[in-house]
């Protein structure tokens, strides 16, 4: 059983908070616009596993270092990660089609900056992840991320992180 960080839309943000929740992890998974490459570097010196895709505003060092999709097994489960995908009942087209194909257990994606944790019962009940958004650029309110243990073929113990609210330390508080 591996214990696995899922984060996204950090947006070059690479703090203290997540690399401790990092800190836990047996590895670290990146659903795209990292911003830079610096969070990846410093997950890579802790000595974790990084998997990931680029995002939308990532540049060339980031589309070097990554995939725009991402398909692997760990611990028996089959995962697609790509950034851009949507959600069950409302795929981009493009990645539907690979779906289909690919048959993962599990979908990962971001872009959205929206948590979302759930199953699709019309693409073999595969489990559907997009740990919203652990950056503080973006429109989400909550900076979020997931981990989960995966192993013998399943995901288990989901739960959610909540790093504070996204303006927190940076502008007054206005609500």
């Amino acid at each position: 059983m591996k214990k696995i960080l899922l984060l996204s839309d950090t947006h070059g943000c690479a703090e203290p908070d997540i690399l401790k929740h990092a800190a836990k992890a047996d590895e670290v998974w990146h659903a795209g616009d990292w911003g830079t490459a610096e969070l990846s570097k410093l997950f890579e010196a802790a000595g974790k596993t990084v998997r990931g895709v680029w995002g939308n505003i990532d540049g060339q060092e980031l589309r070097n270092l990554y995939p725009e999709n991402n398909l692997f097994e760990c611990e028996g489960v089959k995962v697609h990660m790509t950034h851009i995908g949507g959600y069950p009942g409302k795929y981009n087209p493009v990645v539907l089609k690979s779906l289909k194909l690919s048959t993962p257990g599990l979908f990962i994606c971001g872009h959205s900056h929206i948590l979302r944790v759930m199953r699709d019962k019309n693409l073999n009940d595969m489990l559907f992840m997009n740990p919203g958004a652990a950056g503080r650029h973006g429109f989400h309110h909550m900076r979020t991320m997931l981990s989960f243990d995966i192993g013998n073929g399943q995901v288990k113990n989901v739960a959610v992180i909540e790093l504070g609210k996204r303006t927190a330390g940076i502008l007054p508080d206005l609500q």
